[in-house]
C-alpha cells in the first residue's frame, strides 16, 4: 500500500538561473507550487511524483522582468497558468515529463535524498534536493534579443534546482 507524502511549502523552494547578456546569471524562483509523492516504502525507489507550479508566481526581484516572464513572450501565464511535472520513479535521478506552455518534454534531474526525520510536533518528514538543466526553447520560450557586441540577451539553457521537504500523511 502506497504512502502519500505532501509538500511542506514553508520548507521548500524551486529556483532557476539563466545567463544574462552572456556575462552573468539572473536568478529567480516560483513562490507558489505544490507537490506530492506516492511511495511504496521509505526508499522512494518506485515512487510516483507530481508537482504543479503557478506560473504567475515567478519572482526575480524585478517587477518589470517578472511581468515580462508572465507575458506571452515567455510563460504565457494567462493561457498556461501552471507548469507540471510527473514521474514514475525516484532515485539518484528523477526522469519525468515536464509541461511548460502546453508543451511536454521528458527531463532528467539529479536528486539527493536528504533522509527522513521527525519534527518536534511528531510529523515525519523527508527531504530532497534536485538540480538539472533544460532548454527553454524546447518549451516555446523563444524570446531573445541580439547584443551589439555579439551574443544574445538570454541563454537557451536554464538551470533549475529545488529544496523540497515532504510530510508523511497518516
Amino acid at each position: 500500500m502506497a504512502t502519500k507524502w505532501n509538500l511542506d511549502p514553508t520548507h521548500s523552494e524551486i529556483t532557476f538561473k539563466v545567463k544574462h547578456m552572456m556575462i552573468s546569471n539572473v536568478k529567480g524562483s516560483f513562490r507558489t507550487f505544490t507537490a506530492e509523492i506516492d511511495a511504496e516504502d521509505e526508499f522512494f525507489a518506485n515512487a510516483k511524483t507530481t508537482a504543479t507550479i503557478q506560473t504567475d508566481s515567478v519572482f526575480t526581484n524585478n517587477t518589470d522582468r517578472d511581468n515580462h516572464l508572465k507575458s506571452a513572450e515567455f510563460f504565457n501565464a494567462e493561457t498556461y497558468p501552471t507548469i507540471t511535472f510527473e514521474s514514475q520513479q525516484l532515485n539518484n535521478q528523477i526522469v519525468g515529463n515536464l509541461t511548460i506552455n502546453g508543451i511536454t518534454k521528458p527531463v532528467e534531474l539529479d536528486v539527493d535524498f536528504g533522509g527522513i526525520n521527525v519534527d518536534p510536533w511528531g510529523n515525519t518528514k523527508a527531504g530532497f534536493s534536485f538540480e538539472g538543466k533544460i532548454s527553454r526553447k524546447d518549451f516555446g520560450l523563444n524570446w531573445n534579443a541580439a547584443l551589439e557586441a555579439g551574443g544574445v540577451m538570454v541563454s537557451d539553457d536554464v538551470k533549475i534546482a529545488g529544496e523540497l521537504q515532504f510530510v508523511k500523511q497518516v
